[in-house]
């Protein structure tokens, strides 16, 4: 026996030890390393996209809505590798159709969107539906909730790579569970997101602001968000 134990010790590793971390009392509640982006209760991680006072209501359930016209947001902290937890909410009541009802986004790197929208019974083009990549990734699945329910995404996003002359090394790639369910498994995202045209990437630095898109192309989407953290990978 003692012969196994050392044999067995030969692939055992005891360092580096493993940071310690103190996850939080739920699957939604931010872990001890965590950067909190929205508690509820103020603002101060945000501002508008080109600076300034982010202009979004804060209600009195702790939901943070976009204001019509106000404009998208950013992070005032530049992120790149992270994981994401994310919660949002469309209009409980129905208005519009297809990409006019209940759209915003969330912008990795202020680039790369992961699509929100209202996309229970509401037939869209696939690439544009909640949970898909926008303009390039259909989710695997529509796990939707109801309109005015809350809904959460978890994400794991890795930034793209560049050499020094401005070529891509290695494109970013995306994980994301909606509701708790994948609908992105660790895809490559093929560049910059479009509305008209083909993605591609331009070369930008190694950490940028994460956005929260204020649609207003179509008048405008109360949209809310709540309970947002995100993990530096």
């Amino acid at each position: 026996m003692d012969s196994l134990v050392k044999e067995a010790a030969k692939t055992e590793f005891w360092e580096p030890v493993p940071k310690l971390v103190t996850p939080g009392k739920t699957a939604a509640d931010a872990p001890s390393d965590a950067i909190v982006l929205y508690n509820g209760k103020d603002v101060a991680q945000w501002q508008k996209e080109k600076g300034g006072a982010p202009g979004w209501k804060i209600e009195k359930d702790g939901a943070l809505t976009v204001v019509k016209g106000s404009g998208n947001i950013a992070t005032k902290q530049g992120f790149g590798d992270c994981q994401l937890h994310i919660e949002w909410r469309e209009p409980a009541a129905i208005a519009g159709a297809s990409q006019s009802r209940g759209n915003s986004g969330i912008f990795f790197m202020g680039r790369y969107e992961l699509q929100v929208l209202d996309s229970y019974n509401n037939p869209t083009y696939v690439n544009g539906q909640a949970g898909s990549i926008y303009k390039q990734h259909v989710p695997l699945v529509n796990a939707s909730r109801k309109p005015g329910e809350w809904q959460s995404y978890d994400v794991i996003f890795t930034a793209p790579r560049f050499f020094s002359d401005g070529q891509l090394q290695t494109p970013a790639t995306i994980t994301v569970l909606h509701n708790g369910v994948l609908v992105q498994n660790h895809v490559a995202i093929k560049g910059h997101t479009e509305w008209i045209g083909q993605p591609k990437y331009e070369a930008h630095s190694d950490k940028e602001p994460l956005v929260l898109q204020d649609h207003g192309m179509d008048g405008g989407n109360p949209m809310s968000y709540r309970n947002i953290w995100i993990r530096e990978l």
